[in-house]
């Protein structure tokens, strides 16, 4: 068994589970989303990102592209929660909590892809 793969294999998964652990509930609901689980995802999926930096193949191409778009999403997610919260004192309104939620559900969807990709060439190797 190959440690490296078990690692990166292990902090691709768990991106995609923090991810949903944090998409999931209603979506304007401020109370089903919270901001320290938002923090983690992020943490998680820059980690999945740095460990795919060192795949020169193409499927390691497309993993680092997956990535690389989920991790925009949740900063981008976090600036949002942060812009509202911090600078312009608003603070969370379910429409506002609806748009953070919707830009991690399109990280989680990119987390997906790079997992059904992982799978896909798993399965391939062993053939």
């Amino acid at each position: 068994m190959n440690l490296e793969k078990v690692i990166f294999g292990f902090f691709i998964v768990l991106a995609l589970t923090l991810n949903f652990g944090f998409f999931l509930g209603e979506m304007d609901e401020i109370e089903h989303h919270n901001v320290l689980e938002l923090f983690i995802v992020i943490v998680v999926n820059l980690i999945a990102t740095i460990l795919k930096l060192g795949d020169r193949s193409q499927i390691g191409a497309v993993l680092l592209a997956t990535s690389l778009v989920a991790d925009l999403q949740l900063i981008m997610a976090a600036i949002y929660w942060t812009f509202a919260v911090h600078i312009t004192g608003t603070g969370l309104t379910p429409g506002l909590m609806a748009s953070i939620v919707s830009l991690s559900g399109g990280a989680l969807l990119a987390n997906i892809i790079s997992t059904v990709i992982l799978v896909s060439e798993t399965l391939m190797s062993r053939l």
